[in-house]
């Protein structure tokens, strides 16, 4: 049975249709690269998965549950969430807090986890993420880098069945993006289930086990990675991949 199966999930902006009918499954353990120009719907299709918008039609079926992805309750939204994490592009850390601060808050206000508890958890998640030894930085004293492998530790520290990552390394600097995909290739080696909203060819190419291309609020074409890149079936897939160096 899989994981997180999406279907016929519509949505618009002031009449302006983003998404178009879009369907979705993931199974457990992969890691699923979403592609596309800008303004195609990738990132709307994450946020409507995690209630970050209100998707206008649509169904989502979730460990087994199916919801109506436009008239979800409250409690139900709450009880997704608890079962995933949401990587965003801007890191979204409070300034204010360490970066164990960070990624322990949800752990202690959301599930009233114990502060030592909470704490333990949070060090173990920076350490997966190759920021042992920066528990007492603040965001300012941090690479983006740093603050995006900080917001992966957040994502992390909740146990989540998938991770969502909306264009993780777009807002980096080209000589901090290696050291993110580098968790995220670790992480799908782990067996994360994770679907990536990305314009990063070599980790679609190399790390995703699927892959989905979207124009228009619609999906293009997907297919596994090897197929999708060594053989597209559509023309507007291979000028896409033209366009990016790819072929």
């Amino acid at each position: 049975m899989a994981l997180l199966e999406i279907r016929n999930i519509h949505k618009a902006f002031d009449g302006v249709g983003v998404l178009k009918g879009v369907d979705l499954t993931v199974n457990k353990g992969d890691v699923i690269a979403i592609l596309g120009p800008s303004g195609s719907g990738k990132t709307t299709l994450l946020r409507c998965i995690n209630y970050l918008e209100t998707a206008d039609q649509g169904t989502m079926v979730f460990g087994g549950k199916e919801y109506d992805l436009a008239h979800t309750s409250k409690k139900d939204i709450a009880a997704i969430r608890r079962r995933t994490g949401f990587v965003f592009q801007n890191y979204n850390l409070f300034r204010n807090k360490t970066a164990l601060q960070n990624v322990t808050l949800g752990l202690t206000v959301v599930r009233k986890i114990n502060k030592a508890e909470a704490d333990r958890i949070g060090r173990e998640m920076l350490k997966r993420v190759g920021m042992e030894g920066k528990e007492n930085s603040y965001p300012i004293q941090l690479s983006g880098g740093q603050q995006q492998r900080v917001a992966i530790a957040r994502a992390l520290a909740a146990d989540p069945e998938i991770i969502y990552f909306d264009e993780p390394t777009s807002a980096l600097d080209p000589e901090l993006i290696g050291e993110v995909l580098n968790v995220m290739r670790k992480l799908a080696e782990e067996g994360m289930t994770m679907i990536v909203v990305t314009h990063e060819m070599s980790f679609a190419k190399d790390v995703s086990s699927h892959v989905i291309f979207m124009e228009g609020g619609n999906i293009v074409e997907e297919g596994s990675s090897k197929e999708f890149f060594e053989n597209p079936k559509k023309e507007r897939t291979r000028e896409f991949l033209r366009m990016e160096n790819v072929r």
